[in-house]
């Protein structure tokens, strides 16, 4: 099967080929998929996009008419391909479920280690030899109340590293995953008693039209004033304008961000010569209890492997004229 790879970053080329073992022909580009990119993959018989990649309804129309069959994402969230268009061109589409909720849910307790013991401030006095430790003061996470909004694969992974710190659980989710109630003593509640009582909120949902703007100013209002947010998720989990006011006003203590509501055409690019020119991303950039990271919370060896292994065998089933279980049209 041939197939085109867009989006191609240097660290991902080599799983993929580790795990392909020659038996399709791999393209590897750097250019995201759009409709201007589509063209790209006339003769290819598949495409395998990323999460900065666009697949919209007139990007599938013309992968259709370039003779392309088949999508497969090199992650889980899929809000960036109109599935709807795949099916009615039968364009088969899957994704990788579940590279590695441990990574994920690792990097997000990392981002709450790093905002609450302020260890890049207290790393930046060191670089300049000044060991003064005023204004580093963080607090124990034991017996601090966290609230998890989603608890699927990663959400539970975060359940359980938050419990061995000695926290308080509580949660919201659509569907309650018992095993947890039983092991972690997590308590699921409505979404507005977890704002309110919660210490410490990490985002763990999909994001789709009940999730949009999920956070925003009146769940924001219910909060406890100094609450730490954590997002992994989507960068439209959260409203960024209100968020901001939020932190400005002291209702956000700290906020940890792996995504960024505008970051398409931003993250997975060196911007450094030539700055993008977002307010939301500048403010929040200078903002000394607000720490960001571009994306990358999916970056170990273990997650990369499994995307490269799962997104060849989707490939390899379809060759076959067999289904995927992850496929998602």
């Amino acid at each position: 099967m041939k197939v085109l790879v867009y989006s191609t970053q240097d660290f991902i080329a080599p799983y993929l080929v580790n795990a392909n073992k020659g038996k399709h022909t791999l393209t590897f580009i750097k250019e995201a998929l759009s409709s201007e990119t589509a063209m790209k993959a006339v003769g290819y018989d598949a495409i395998s996009i990323f999460s900065a990649d666009e697949a919209s309804f007139i990007t599938i129309e013309k992968l259709k008419a370039f003779g392309v069959k088949y999508i497969t994402l090199r992650s889980a969230g899929y809000d960036n391909v109109n599935l709807t268009a795949a099916s009615k061109s039968r364009i088969k589409v899957a994704n990788v479920p579940a590279y590695s909720p441990y990574a994920i849910a690792e990097h997000a307790a990392s981002l709450l280690l790093t905002l609450n013991r302020k260890l890049i401030a207290s790393n930046k006095r060191v670089e300049r030899y000044n060991f003064d430790i005023n204004n580093l003061i963080g607090f124990d996470l034991n017996n601090k109340t966290v609230g998890i909004i989603g608890t699927g694969k990663i959400g539970s992974i975060m359940c359980k590293i938050m419990h061995g710190f000695g926290c308080k659980l509580i949660a919201h989710d659509i569907e309650e995953n018992h095993d947890l109630i039983t092991q972690y003593n997590l308590e699921y509640l409505p979404l507005q008693d977890v704002c309110e009582q919660a210490d410490i909120i990490s985002l763990h949902v999909p994001l789709n039209t009940e999730t949009h703007q999920l956070i925003d100013e009146s769940l924001l209002s219910k909060m406890k004033d100094g609450v730490v947010i954590i997002n992994t998720a989507r960068g439209r989990v959260i409203h960024t304008e209100h968020v901001i006011n939020a932190l400005k006003s002291g209702k956000i203590g700290a906020l940890g961000i792996d995504v960024y509501e505008n970051e398409k055409n931003i993250f997975f690019k060196d911007h450094s010569d030539n700055i993008p020119d977002d307010m939301m991303l500048s403010t929040l950039n200078k903002m000394p209890n607000v720490l960001i990271t571009g994306h990358h919370a999916f970056l170990t060896e273990e997650a990369l492997t499994n995307i490269a292994e799962t997104t060849i065998y989707n490939l390899d089933c379809w060759s076959k004229g067999e289904n995927t279980e992850n496929e998602l049209n």
